[in-house]
């Protein structure tokens, strides 16, 4: 028993006098206040980001809509002007303007039909599938 009182009693001495010092108590909480420090700048960090991806997602969302409510607009005008009323009366009730005929005109041959048609050849270079490894040497490399 008195051996062990005589342990405890050396064990803290050496806490006290060796662990306990007030200089390792001052470099633990540095140590633990900077590592608190670099994970809230790293959270911070990874917040911010994620905030402006969501911005940039809206602002792209907003502009999307307001190139659709100008679309709706300008179609809303045209709407209202004399042309299209005139070209729906043509279409969905056969009126037509004094002096007018109509013609019926015969259908498209197939030489008429393919007469402007653009041909695309296909090289090899467009049928060839590139590696990413490709991609970049041509990126980096126009003459690869």
């Amino acid at each position: 028993m008195n051996g062990l009182k005589t342990k405890i009693r050396r064990l803290n001495y050496k806490m006290k006098h060796d662990f306990l010092t007030v200089e390792n108590v001052v470099l633990v909480l540095a140590i633990a206040l900077c590592l608190v420090w670099t994970y809230q700048s790293i959270a911070a960090m990874s917040r911010n980001w994620e905030l402006t991806e969501r911005l940039a997602t809206e602002k792209k969302a907003l502009e999307l809509l307001g190139v659709e409510v100008e679309a709706a607009e300008l179609e809303n005008e045209y709407y209202k002007t004399n042309e299209y009323q005139e070209l729906l009366a043509r279409k969905y009730l056969d009126k037509k303007m004094p002096g007018e005929n109509m013609v019926i005109m015969p259908e498209n041959s197939e030489a008429a039909k393919t007469k402007y048609e653009v041909i695309v050849a296909k090289t090899e270079e467009t049928e060839k599938e590139y590696s990413n490894f490709e991609k970049w040497m041509m990126y980096l490399f126009p003459n690869y």
